[in-house]
Order: C-alpha cells, then structure tokens, then sequence
C-alpha cells in the first residue's frame, strides 16, 4: 500500500511498461491490450489513483476552478453567499476555491496573486473595507479572467455585479422606525468609500427627509462592527439629546449597539429601539431578538455564479456588463415597539 499522491509514473514503474501506456490505458484506448488495461486500472484502484487535475488543466488551458474572495467567512451573509455560489458551480462543473481577506488591502492583494498563479477561470469578489486602489482587480482582467463583484462592488472598473438594494433597505428600516414613533434616529455607518455604505446612508436621509424629521449629524457616526458598537454606542447615549432609536449598518454592529444600550440601564425596545442588516443567527438569538433586514444571501450567491459561469462559457472578455439586484425584506422582530 502506497503513501502520498500517486501518479501515472508510479503506476508504470510498478507494472515495468511506460508512463504513456498507463495514460492510454486509463483511457481505455483501443492500440493497448485487454490485458494491459486489466492490469493498470486493478492497480491504479489498488492504490486510490486520482489523476492530476491540475496538470489535466495545463493541457486543456482550463482549470474548471472559480476563485472567491470575501472579507469574512464568519459573518452568516457571507456564509450564505458561498453556499449559493457552491450550489450554482457543482451543478456547471466547477469547483471553488475560497479566500478571505480579513478586511484587509494587502491580504487581498495576495489572494489575487493566489488565483492568478492558480489560473482559475474565473473570479467572484466582495471587497475588503481597506481596499481604495483596484490594480489588482485590473490584473486579473488583463489575464482574460473574468470578474463579478457581489455586495462589495468596484466603481472603477468596468464589471459584471450582484448587489443588495441598499438604498431601499436602508428607506425601509428608518420608515420602519419613523412609523413606530421614533425621532431621534441614529445611523451607525460604515466607510463611506464603500458604494454600499453610500447607499445605506442615503436610504436613512431620505427616508427621514420624506417625513421631515431634521437630520442631526451628531448621530450619524462611522461605526461598523461589534467592537466599535461596543465602544462608540455609549457616546450616543451620553448626548444631550440621546437617540430614541439605532439603525445599524449590519448585524453585528446592531448587536452591539443593543448589548451597551441595556448595559446602560436602558430598555429595548421601550426606550430605544434598533434596526440592523441581515438576518443572521445573531439577529435570531439576541434579547430581545433584532429587527432587521433579510439580504438574500444565497440568491446573491446564485446570480453571481450564473454570471460568472456565463462569462467563462462565453470566452469573451469584451462585453457590456450587466448589474442585477436583490431586493431585501424588513423583519420585525422584538427590538422595536410595536406599532
């Protein structure tokens, strides 16, 4: 019983015959005996032979491999995504290959660099916060690998992309909170270079504007994970005029935002009330549990894999890009009053 990745030159060594005759003979090619073909396919299964798909790949210039690049496999929308991407790839022959960046520009430089060296056929990507220079993003294209962008999307290349509707999320959660009675609105925003947190933004000024309530500047912060809700949501509520509710970017900032609101002494949602982006578990387990807005993760992962398996299919690199968009959907949950 053989150790390790056992290859063609194994098998030939093993049976005294040439490494191209063991090929043509898992192939089942009609110049090598019947003998023969017995002979290596008994030992080939023998030994757990599995061929070398990477070295197939050189040869047929494809790699049936589809890279993904997001921020953070812990997040339950992110999660999702993956699973709507697997879902659309295997069924179209593909594997995935997944990297994280951790939110970072320089990791996810070297992600690029990974799937370039691994000549994948294809890229899905939800960029880092940090991330401002798109070179990277460029390079890939300059290689004949085509791109689509989910969530996170690059303004300055010219790209297929699957986004959430932000704008009317956003709209959709501060109504939300304008019509349970609440004034004083605070929004916990994430950078603002990101098209996604411009667009979330956006949505909680009209929404307040549409039903004219001033807009207080004070409390619209740059706050955008848990640990910043943990540390910024106690300046809030030490306002001369606190907050009477939160709307938060995403889910784990909300859950933060709550945890300090009752470690306050205040109550949720009698005293303030708060809105968060995804439903995750978090949004599912917290007390009370979040209000807040369901993204579609997994159809997000399908779309962009259809796309991107389109594109590869298509072999062309010279086409009008296309952006297609998933509504989300509010869920009430016990973090806001009752109507």
């Amino acid at each position: 019983m053989r150790s390790g990745q056992v290859t063609i030159k194994d098998i030939a060594k093993e049976l005294g015959i040439s490494a191209s005759t063991v090929s043509r003979a898992l192939k089942d090619h009609p110049d090598i005996s019947v003998k023969t073909k017995e002979a290596v396919n008994e030992l080939a299964k023998k030994w757990h032979y599995k061929p070398n798909l990477v070295a197939l790949s050189l040869r047929n210039s494809k790699t049936n491999i589809i890279g993904v690049i997001i921020p953070e496999i812990v997040h339950h929308f992110f999660s999702s995504v993956i699973s709507g991407i697997e879902d659309i790839a295997s069924k179209a022959g593909y594997n995935v290959m997944i990297f994280q960046s951790n939110e970072s520009y320089i990791r996810e430089m070297a992600n690029v660099q990974a799937l370039l060296s691994s000549r994948v056929d294809g890229v899905l990507v939800s960029m880092s916060k940090e991330t401002k220079d798109h070179s990277h993003f460029r390079e890939l294209r300059d290689n004949g690998i085509p791109i689509v962008f989910f969530d996170r999307v690059c303004n300055d290349l010219s790209s297929d992309n699957v986004i959430v509707d932000d704008f009317a999320g956003a709209f959709a959660a501060v109504e939300h909170l304008i019509k349970i009675g609440c004034r004083r609105i605070a929004h916990l925003s994430a950078p603002q270079h990101m098209l996604l947190a411009q667009n979330r933004q956006k949505g909680y000024r009209q929404a307040m504007l549409k039903h004219k309530i001033p807009i207080d500047e004070n409390l619209i912060i740059k706050c955008d994970s848990f640990d910043e809700a943990i540390l910024k949501t106690p300046d809030l509520l030490a306002l001369p005029e606190p907050p009477d509710a939160i709307f938060a970017v995403n889910e784990l900032t909300a859950a933060g935002a709550l945890l300090m609101v009752k470690k306050s002494g205040l109550r949720v949602p009698e005293d303030i009330s708060i809105v968060g982006f995804t439903d995750g578990v978090v949004s599912r387990i917290t007390d009370p549990s979040l209000t807040t807005l369901e993204q579609h993760g997994f159809e997000i992962g399908l779309k962009a894999a259809e796309l991107i398996v389109e594109r590869i299919s298509s072999g062309e690199m010279d086409y009008e890009p296309v952006t297609k968009v998933v509504k989300t959907s509010l869920i009430v949950r016990g973090s806001t009053r009752q109507i």
